[in-house]
């Protein structure tokens, strides 16, 4: 389970729309409990794809993840996932997603449809890398 606030929530929804038709991405901070994780922040990263790429691929580079896990341990907390959006495609992860995810983290997945975000769900990769499965996302007041 990935447990959020709403305001983190609403973070992630309105990256989605800003960066419709591109897609939009970013780090998970937060802590594991339970089997789960729970989000106590996010670090909003600019897609480093190249332009023609950005709106069905995102790329966070190795110095953003750096500079996340500085921030990290600066707030007592871990990296537990990421988050990106889908323009106009489901809020499911495709074959290019589970190539470049590791297990252990939550993938969260915006829809966003015509500039307007729907549906969002998580995903965490299985231990063998062959699918991912759906992870309950609960989203707290």
């Amino acid at each position: 389970m990935l447990k959020l606030t709403g305001k983190i929530e609403t973070e992630i929804r309105q990256a989605g729309a800003e960066a419709y038709p591109n897609e939009c991405c970013g780090i998970l901070f937060g802590n594991g409990a339970d089997g789960g994780h729970i989000v106590k922040a996010l670090k909003s990263i600019e897609n480093a794809r190249e332009s023609g790429e950005q709106y069905h691929r995102f790329l966070i580079t190795a110095e953003d993840m750096m500079q996340a896990e500085l921030e990290a341990r600066k707030l007592g907390l871990e990296i537990v996932g990421f988050y990106h959006s889908h323009p106009d495609h489901p809020a499911q992860p495709s074959d290019y997603d589970r190539d470049h995810a590791l297990p252990f983290y939550s993938y969260i997945i915006l829809r966003v449809a015509q500039g307007r975000p729907e549906l969002m769900t998580s995903w965490q990769l299985r231990l063998s890398r062959e699918a991912f499965d759906s992870e309950e996302l609960e989203i707290e007041p």
